[in-house]
């Protein structure tokens, strides 16, 4: 008779037997065997909430196999994740197999790799059931909540809605931002820039900015029009002497960041790879369960990815040292480690942050094993890791405060140096070094040029989901393993679209969070959510029983929520009435919601169920784009061409479908002409996968394209277009050096 071994996931299976010897057996659950059904409400609300769990049709193989297996075997290991959801998966488990769960072997480890396992093998313990009812907690207080506010959301505004715990905060995070955007107001203000050359030597010029005006420090909004800007140039300009009062020198430290934990991984996996929250959990998941390197096996790269913690392994802050010592030298170790403290309200959901199981396994040592993007995430967790283990980076930064003709005015130049690179050398961390020349004070500089510029300040910036997964850690809601399924899950039910990384919110998301801000205040209320989350904690703590708290909830949800099926009407949130006139029986149209935007539809419903397109609503044009672009007809049956949508996106196709399947793609013009052709004009289109990109109008025959918007203006270097970027315009041939022009000097 063997041992048996389970786990949840096949390739972790794989990585673990090569590890144990022929008493073992290592089998896979294939993730939860057990779940609250789908088409009920599957909780016993009358019985203390009791769940009623049910093996779904899918698993009932795996399921009755684990049971022959388990009925045979030895003894049994549950070797599930070391979160809730794992102590939760090997519960079921032992519940399936008619185990006591305090007299169970339960093994945790934080890396799979060999140490790691027998090592936890050598100590198992009892399943955690503390663990298992915060993990039920969180389950059927989702459950509550999805199953009974998304009902009330299809019967008063439409079916297909869903309401969510923490999505519809999520939710409301982003349309409060929106909102803030639209209802901006920018504010001008100018600055005042200034370059000086040495009179005794050729060095380049160095840049300046005024500082004081008499006394008084130059505050941001201090000067906020052309004509005193111009006024202060004018009386600059007629000083005829500028010379050094002060110079100040200092030498500053740059400390590394922290080791990853969930939500900086994601992140940086966002800001550095475009990597949605959900990419980077799977290849993270990838790595930590194992990558065959070839004669070694299958082995575990990193440690367990779900994680609020930046604590590091006595083992793994030994090595590290060790490794930076040999491959970097002396100076770059430290001389005893680097500790970071958990920022995070809890550390539940494990005991160390994300990092290499092994830093000498580098990532070109690893590259020839690793996919390109499976590289880039393992690169950026190992360059982080050993980072934080290097010396700080030393800066040395001047500070010269440059005088006109009394002491007018005073103009301030920051240069700085990196004297020593430390923790910089290993992650390639770009930081721009301002260099001025040497200088003393008293010495008299020439003004070679000084210039207004007008700046405005600029709305918030939408979220990304780099920046929303920062927000809802903020917040403390949600926990490490419930950010990327929130994000995913508000794209997928059409409440948010993203646009160049960006997290726009819907018409539909507008009107849910405005009806559960106002009718359910407490759903999406930012601190109560984080309280619940804090509850969950002490649940798996085991300070708090799990029935009562969910009990509290539950009596004023549902108090409320009988209360609000009374006083809301429908046509108080969807309808519209609009002088449109149905086409088929002449009655009146007024304008609802759908999934998909509002359209126009007859007041006789369901008498009548003619409907109509909303001019704009469907392609998020103008109404004279969309005429524009529907003006022409089929080319292939001469019908009146219709905007359209897909699971893809917004199209323009034949009305006369489907027996006529012509599609015209949309093609939104930037009125810039194809530098390559000299035909054409580039447009706009979006790839297969949704981004954006700008090609010739004369594909295929001219196959130009730009992934960036062109403005139109040619570089002063090599004459190719200019295109727009986040923080600026540059070149679109990347290997020109033409500097980069601020976005808003730019004429597009």
């Amino acid at each position: 008779m063997k041992k048996l071994v389970i786990v949840e996931s096949p390739t972790k299976a794989k990585t673990i037997s090569k590890f144990l010897n022929k008493n073992f057996e290592v089998e896979s659950s294939f993730g939860h065997i057990r779940d609250l059904p789908k088409s009920t409400m599957g909780i016993d609300i009358e019985h203390n909430f009791d769940p009623k769990y049910i093996i779904p049709k899918d698993k009932s193989k795996r399921v009755t196999a684990l049971k022959k297996k388990a009925a045979k075997a030895r003894e049994i290991y549950f070797a599930t994740d070391e979160d809730r959801e794992g102590e939760a998966i090997s519960w079921h488990l032992a519940e399936v197999f008619g185990l006591d769960p305090s007299k169970t072997k339960r093994i945790t480890f934080h890396e799979v790799t060999k140490d790691a396992i027998v090592k936890a093998l050598e100590n198992p313990r009892a399943i955690d059931l503390n663990l298992v009812n915060a993990q039920q907690a969180r389950r059927v207080l989702d459950r509550l909540v999805g199953y009974e506010l998304s009902p009330f959301l299809w019967k008063k505004v439409f079916k297909g809605l869903s309401a969510g715990r923490v999505q519809s905060v999520a939710v409301r995070l982003i349309v409060e931002r929106e909102r803030e955007i639209q209802s901006f107001k920018p504010t001008e203000y100018w600055s005042i820039d200034a370059w000086f050359l040495k009179q005794t030597s050729s060095t380049p010029a160095f840049e300046s900015k005024l500082y004081k005006i008499g006394e008084n420090v130059v505050e941001k909004f201090d000067i906020q029009h052309q004509e005193q800007a111009e006024k202060i140039v004018k009386e600059i300009e007629t000083s005829k002497n500028f010379s050094i009062e002060t110079i100040e020198k200092k030498a500053t430290k740059k400390t590394p960041p922290p080791p990853f934990t969930t939500s900086t991984l994601q992140q940086s996996g966002n800001n550095r790879f475009g990597f949605s929250a959900k990419q980077t959990m799977m290849l993270a998941q990838q790595l930590y369960e194992g990558i065959d390197l070839g004669e070694e096996g299958s082995t575990g790269l990193i440690t367990y990815m779900r994680t609020d913690s930046v604590t590091l392994s006595a083992e793994f802050l030994q090595e590290a040292r060790q490794f930076i010592q040999k491959q970097f030298g002396e100076n770059y170790a430290l001389p005893s480690p680097r500790f970071y403290k958990t920022k995070s309200k809890s550390s539940q959901e494990a005991h160390e942050a994300i990092r290499p199981s092994s830093i000498f396994r580098t990532p070109d040592s690893m590259k020839p094993h690793l996919d390109e993007r499976q590289y880039k995430l393992y690169k950026l967790i190992w360059e982080r890791a050993c980072a934080c283990q290097m010396k700080e980076a030393l800066l040395d930064t001047t500070i010269v405060s440059i005088v006109t003709n009394w002491k007018t005015y005073t103009l301030r130049s920051v240069g700085s140096t990196i004297q020593f690179d430390g923790w910089l050398k290993v992650t390639h961390h770009q930081l721009k070094e301002n260099m001025i020349p040497v200088l003393s004070v008293n010495e008299e500089l020439t003004l070679e040029k000084l210039a207004p510029n007008q700046h405005s300040t600029e709305p918030p910036p939408r979220y990304t989901e780099a920046s929303l997964v920062k927000t809802l850690e903020e917040y403390g809601i949600g926990r490490p393993s419930t950010y990327a399924p929130t994000i995913a899950t508000i794209q997928e039910r059409n409440y948010i679209k993203k646009e160049d990384k960006q997290l726009q919110p819907t018409e539909i998301a507008f009107l849910v969070s405005d009806l559960l801000v106002q009718h359910f205040p407490e759903i999406v209320d930012y601190q109560f959510t984080a309280q619940m989350e804090d509850s969950l904690d002490q649940i798996a703590d085991g300070e708090k029983e799990w029935r009562p708290m969910i009990a509290e909830f539950y009596q004023n949800f549902k108090t409320n929520l009988e209360k609000k099926y009374e006083e809301v009407a429908k046509t108080e949130l969807a309808h519209e009435s609009t002088f449109e006139i149905c086409e088929k029986c002449g009655a009146p149209m007024t304008v609802k919601m759908s999934r998909f935007g509002k359209f126009l539809a007859c007041t006789k419903f369901p008498e009548c169920r003619s409907t109509k397109q909303l001019p704009g609503a469907v392609s998020g044009m103008s109404v004279e784009e969309e005429k524009k672009l529907l003006a022409e007809k089929c080319q292939e049956c001469g019908n009146a061409l219709q905007m359209k949508r897909s699971r893809y996106g917004s199209f323009v196709g034949c009305s006369n479908y489907p027996n006529c399947k012509y599609i015209k793609p949309i093609q939104q013009e930037t009125g810039v002409a194809c530098p390559q052709c000299g035909e054409g004009q580039m447009v706009s289109k979006k790839s297969k996968r949704g981004k954006i990109f700008f090609s010739c109008n004369r594909y295929p025959k001219c196959e130009f394209a730009l992934w960036n918007k062109p403005t139109g203006e040619k570089c002063s270097s090599c004459a190719s277009l200019l295109v727009e970027k986040k923080d600026g315009v540059v070149c679109s041939k990347s290997e020109c050096k033409d500097s980069k022009i601020p976005l808003k000097n730019v004429k597009s």
